[in-house]
């Protein structure tokens, strides 16, 4: 039986080392916000966060607070594997999923505000590096800004909130793949 499982939490709690683990246990990929990404180039924006924030408002005014959800079911309807969805944002994508793939399992990936910021500042190596700018770097006005901007303007607590599995990730990558290993386990088993 295939297996969806999307991944919810702020930025910088560790939502892309969780959809890696997944993908490294045989799962197919789908980046729920690549396609902000994706229009940033085609714009030939500069990648930042009031550029993504504009991309993403204008999206979300378009199609709905369900956006996201709507933009990628043809790319999630089309994989036959298991799946691992990375970046469900609002309330309204939560809602869509759950109508629209009614077995799918949500993972709320949690860390502190003061461990988010400080892996968004550390991630300006990595940035160079990374043509799907899956690992962007901000400020701290930048990372503050934008998990203001996810709570007041996406209802993103409610997918928070809702989800099957909490796991919280202040620790180590290896102590963080323990606890998904377990949630792979129970998965394994239905």
């Amino acid at each position: 039986m295939q297996k969806i499982v999307a991944i919810v939490g702020m930025p910088g709690a560790g939502k892309s080392e969780v959809a890696d683990f997944f993908i490294k246990h045989k799962y197919s990929y789908v980046r729920l916000g690549q396609i902000t990404l994706d229009e940033v180039k085609k714009r030939r924006l500069e990648p930042n966060e009031k550029n993504e924030r504009l991309i993403r408002e204008g999206f979300r005014k378009k199609y709905g607070m369900a956006a996201y959800a709507i933009l990628n079911m043809a790319k999630i309807k089309k994989e036959k594997g298991n799946i691992v969805i990375d970046g469900l944002y609002s309330w309204e994508e939560y809602l869509y999923f759950k109508k629209n793939l009614p077995e799918i399992i949500i993972v709320s990936i949690y860390s502190s505000p003061k461990t988010r910021y400080a892996r968004l500042m550390g991630r300006a190596k990595l940035h160079k590096k990374d043509p799907n700018l899956k690992y962007r770097s901000f400020s701290m006005a930048e990372a503050k800004s934008r998990d203001l901007a996810e709570i007041e303007n996406l209802n993103k607590g409610g997918p928070i909130a809702m989800a099957d599995y909490t796991v919280i990730n202040e620790g180590t990558k290896e102590d963080l793949h323990k606890d998904l290993e377990g949630i792979l386990r129970e998965l394994d088993a239905k």
